[in-house]
């Protein structure tokens, strides 16, 4: 009948269309591109195989959408894929593949097996340091063998980097000063064999990384950070023994990661941390910042480094803690001080960095505490009597937040010479005079001056045009911070690093 030869026809396209899924399915494979369907969504974005693996009987494929960012990346189902339009795996070019790639933070290094070392994510073509990790060093776990690489993220990370170390001494130097560090963890580490020359502008290199599959994988499920639970965006190199655990336990005070919550309970009665260590510095209602040395606390600092790194994709973690001090802000009651965020910056920069590493953790995020530290590092720069600037180049984020500040900044010293000049004459001011005011960068404040369409040349001379929208948003942003810094309430005397041993 009719009705019979419908259903065959539709039994037969049925059949057809699952012959075309696995013939298309066999194409996939590692590197390869096709449309993914997003998970709660009915978009069909380009994303890029990472890893396939097996799981209950079938195939299961991380990967990483394409121009999102990486926080997106997961695992997906053959049902979610688009085999009709594989793109094949790019070929990969070495040379072009370190100058390209993007330090993704705190990545685990990695030992070729070809005499030459290097760490595991390629990182930026900056000048870095040597490394000089000790024993007590808190990293500890068990490297993973494959067939030529192996990944290194435990007590061999310290053989690897006192290896490294010695490896340096004996090779021509090419380190040109002090290295930026990261939103991630400061500094950054890369092979002194690997450049020529290095680079004076940052630890950052141009995003597009061709990573190893490794570290571009979210390894870490789950952590318990004090009363929050928090899921990871990125990776970071905690021992692979807890990784593999549905949830990482971290003391709120020490940062040290633990297995279970039991074990956790244990070190809480042990414990005798209830702030950072280090000198509290400032402190005005419930929000305390700690100035900590990386030289002094290596093992807190390290914590804070690994912890960073599961929020921070871009920078690279640098073992060596010893050139950065770490400021961190916590909220503060009767348990405790509770940390929020940080910052790191380096004790010498010879390119006037005054941030290298900043980071608000996701459960404190939109309430105004990434601008509070921001402005706690420009409060610090008016101490020393110096203007600064974060380590360059900034991320996309990053700079939005930065461009607010210097906007807000700016704003109200030029409102103030507006609302003082004589009558009859026009208000002036120099733009050296801004920075001394703000303590912003040269740069800094001429690119946001011109960001924001304020500089005019008018009959020979530059004038500056603040425009009534303008100012209404500037007053309406202002209005939303609540909280700001009370310099009265910083209690800091700046140190002169190089006349002193780090």
């Amino acid at each position: 009948s009719l009705l019979q030869e419908i259903k065959q026809q539709m039994s037969k396209m049925d059949s057809d269309a699952l012959s075309i899924i696995s013939d298309g399915l066999s194409a996939v494979t590692e590197g390869c591109r096709l449309p993914v369907r997003m998970k709660n969504s009915e978009d069909w974005p380009k994303a890029e195989v990472i890893c396939m693996r097996q799981n209950k009987g079938s195939l299961m494929y991380y990967v990483h959408y394409v121009d999102y960012n990486k926080r997106l990346d997961e695992w997906v189902s053959e049902d979610r894929l688009d085999t009709r339009k594989i793109e094949p795996p790019q070929g990969k070019d070495d040379k072009s593949h370190a100058a390209t790639t993007a330090t993704t933070g705190v990545n685990t290094p990695k030992k070729i097996v070809n005499n030459t070392v290097q760490p595991a994510s390629c990182t930026s073509v900056t000048n870095s340091r040597p490394a000089s990790p000790t024993l007590s060093d808190p990293l500890t776990t068990t490297p993973t063998p494959h067939t030529d690489t192996v990944s290194i993220t435990g007590p061999t990370v310290l053989q690897h980097a006192l290896q490294k170390k010695r490896k340096r001494k004996s090779l021509p130097s090419v380190d040109g000063g002090p290295g930026g560090g990261g939103e991630g963890g400061p500094g950054g580490e890369g092979d002194g064999t690997e450049r020529s020359t290095p680079r004076q502008t940052g630890s950052l290199a141009a995003p597009g990384t061709h990573d190893d599959a490794i570290t571009r994988m979210k390894n870490v499920e789950l952590i318990e950070l004090g009363r929050h639970r928090i899921k990871p965006w990125y990776f970071s190199p905690y021992p692979i023994e807890l990784v593999s655990l549905p949830c990482i336990y971290i003391c709120e005070f020490c940062l040290k990661f633990i297995k279970s919550r039991v074990c956790l309970e244990r070190h809480l009665t042990k414990c005798n941390l209830k702030h950072p260590p280090g000198n509290e510095i400032y402190r005005k209602n419930s929000i305390s910042f700690f100035e900590i040395d990386g030289r002094k606390n290596k093992v807190y600092a390290q914590y804070l480094c690994l912890l960073a790194k599961l929020f921070l994709d871009h920078k690279t973690l640098y073992y060596d803690t010893d050139p950065f001090l770490f400021y961190v802000m916590c909220e503060c009651d009767n348990k405790g001080c509770h940390i929020v965020g940080y910052f790191s910056k380096e004790k010498e920069s010879s390119e006037d960095y005054n941030v290298a590493c900043i980071l608000v953790l996701p459960p404190y995020q939109r309430k105004s505490y990434g601008k509070l530290l921001i402005e706690f590092s420009y409060e610090l720069s008016k101490f020393e009597g110096k203007t600064g600037s974060p380590e360059k180049p900034l991320s996309d984020l990053g700079l939005l937040s930065y461009r607010s500040y210097w906007t807000h900044s700016i704003l109200q010293v030029l409102l103030a010479v507006r609302g003082g000049g004589e009558e009859g004459e026009p208000p002036s001011i120099t733009i050296n005079e801004v920075c001394e005011q703000t303590s912003i960068k040269k740069e800094d404040v001429i690119s946001t001056l011109q960001s924001m369409n304020l500089i005019n040349y008018y009959k020979g001379q530059y004038i500056l045009c603040l425009q009534k929208d303008l100012l209404e948003k500037h007053q309406k942003e202002l209005g939303k911070r609540t909280i700001r810094i009370d310099s009265r309430c910083l209690h800091w005397t700046p140190k002169d690093w190089s006349k002193r041993s780090k």
